[in-house]
């Protein structure tokens, strides 16, 4: 019986499945490899006309540096017309095409969930490393309390003619220093306590100019390209300078003979397309701020690693690696992103995005700075660490306060209750073991309605700030102190027109 051969009509019906089909399709000639023919969708991902495709062969589509595959199902990286890299993951089927046998190859392109995926494991490691980083950071800030906190009380205590001063004041100098690289640390994982208002990028870039212009030296030119009607950003000012501090000295490092450096402000608008290949960054309108250098560049490897804690490209003795990671930490706990644009030898580009706000940039005032730091109030102090609890309860006692001090909150409970006279204020750590300093405050609170509330902390937590941005009227002095802020500090909240309340009300 002869076989019954295809009609014109059904072989027109099936090229327009292949051509018209919303999947990329490639038919290969299995000998050779040779591509035979594309269909639309694989012209329009790889950008090679029907005509071009069919003088490549599929192997020569794969990238160099990938490890050498079959046609399988499992994913390749193929370099596209224009030298873009996709990811796709192509499928077979042995089909027979102008009478030989072809294969039929069906792509698959994951590009964008491969990308997104590498996200996703990339926050998932420096979400660990954050924690552990937080979680040393919050340690070390105990210990630097004691370390700074009696340093300064032995400087008070001595004349400066006196040989130990110098000694005393060297040891107060170490403790500044390690506190700062604890406060690096707290930024990357997010657990600073930010205060943000409504801020101009502008002004703070212009206030800033001067100084920068003394930290980068004169053998770099540095150039301010600010637009002119830049939208409002809500961020800690404090950190901002932070950023744009770390953001400049890198780009002066990267130019060890001279060059240029750029710093540029605008407004952008990031659509939905930017939104989902970097996740979470939503889409809406933004503000911009860029440094950018004519210096060495990074490759893509480093480009990788560029935010990780103690990863840097300097020399020995030439950074900590900790300032971009914290600058990576300020933004995302702002609310913002950061992209690196990088080519080596030609030069890096780092462009910060804060989310816009509509409401007008706050007016500092000047406010005379505080003196006077003595006082008589009865103060409560509760804290699990003995030796900042011995400190705290010195420095109130040398400043003139009737302290009564406790290691816990059970104690601190006892003590509330046996006690007649008012309690003026209480100064509770954060984080404690079963009752946080949250709780405790409210329980303490809601039988001594006129008792104001202080909270230390070596870094915050969820009961103290809403995404690490301090709550209004919520007293909070982070560790380290030295003992001179501190009772600063407790002065001005004893002063306070009204009671300062929990962070539960």
């Amino acid at each position: 019986m002869p076989v019954k051969r295809p009609s014109k009509d059904r072989e027109s019906k099936l090229w327009l499945l292949f051509d018209e089909h919303p999947n990329p399709m490639l038919i290969v000639d299995p000998e050779n490899g040779k591509i035979l023919e594309a269909n639309a969708a694989a012209v329009a991902l790889y950008g090679y006309s029907p005509e071009e495709f069919r003088n490549i062969a599929w192997e020569s589509l794969r990238v160099h540096d990938d490890l050498p595959r079959g046609l399988t199902t499992d994913s390749v990286r193929h370099r596209t017309r224009g030298g873009g890299v996709i990811e796709v993951e192509p499928s077979t089927r042995q089909i027979e095409f102008g009478g030989e046998p072809a294969q039929l190859t069906v792509l698959n392109d994951v590009t964008i969930r491969r990308h997104l995926e590498e996200q996703l494991r990339q926050a998932q490691k420096m979400e660990a490393v954050g924690m552990l980083a937080g979680g040393v950071a919050h340690d070390f800030n105990n210990l630097l309390t004691i370390i700074t906190g009696y340093s300064q009380l032995i400087l008070n205590s001595l004349h400066s003619e006196d040989p130990n001063h110098h000694s005393a004041e060297q040891i107060m100098k170490a403790g500044e220093r390690a506190a700062a690289l604890t406060s690096q640390l707290l930024a990357f994982s997010r657990r600073q306590a930010l205060q943000p208002r409504v801020l101009d990028l502008n002004k703070l870039v212009t206030a800033m100019s001067t100084m920068l212009r003394r930290l980068i030296g004169e053998d770099i030119d540095i150039q301010f390209v600010l637009r002119p009607d830049l939208g409002m950003v809500s961020a800690d000012p404090g950190q901002m300078e932070q950023v744009l501090m770390n953001l400049v000295v890198n780009a002066r490092d990267a130019m060890p003979n001279g060059g240029t450096l750029t710093i540029e402000t605008a407004n952008v608008q990031i659509d939905e397309g930017y939104s989902q290949r970097h996740l979470p960054v939503k889409q809406g309108p933004y503000t911009m701020i860029a440094v950018s250098d004519n210096g060495t560049g990074m490759d893509e490897l480093a480009q990788q690693r560029l935010f990780e804690p103690f990863f840097t490209t300097k020399g020995t003795g030439r950074g900590t690696g900790l300032g971009l990671s914290s600058v990576l930490g300020i933004i995302k706990q702002t609310g913002g992103t950061i992209n690196v644009y990088s080519v080596p030898n030609s030069g890096t580009s780092m462009k910060v995005y804060l989310p816009r706000v509509d409401r007008p940039a706050v007016i500092e005032s000047e406010v005379p700075q505080q003196t006077v730091s003595r006082g008589s109030e009865t103060v409560l102090v509760v804290e699990d660490d003995e030796m900042v609890r011995n400190l705290v309860r010195e420095t109130l006692n040398r400043s003139g306060y009737r302290v009564l001090d406790a290691d816990g909150p059970l104690e601190a409970r006892r003590i509330a209750d046996a006690y007649r006279g008012r309690i003026h204020l209480l100064i509770t750590d954060v984080v404690m073991p079963k009752v946080s300093g949250r709780e405790l405050a409210a329980q303490l609170t809601e039988r001594r309605r006129d008792m104001k509330v202080l909270y230390m902390s070596g870094y915050t937590d969820s009961a103290i700030v809403n995404t690490g941005i301090l709550q209004k009227e919520v007293a909070f002095v982070q560790k380290p102190f030295t003992p001179a802020a501190f009772t600063q500090k407790v002065r001005e909240v004893l002063e306070s027109g009204s009671r300062t309340r929990g962070a539960a009300e």
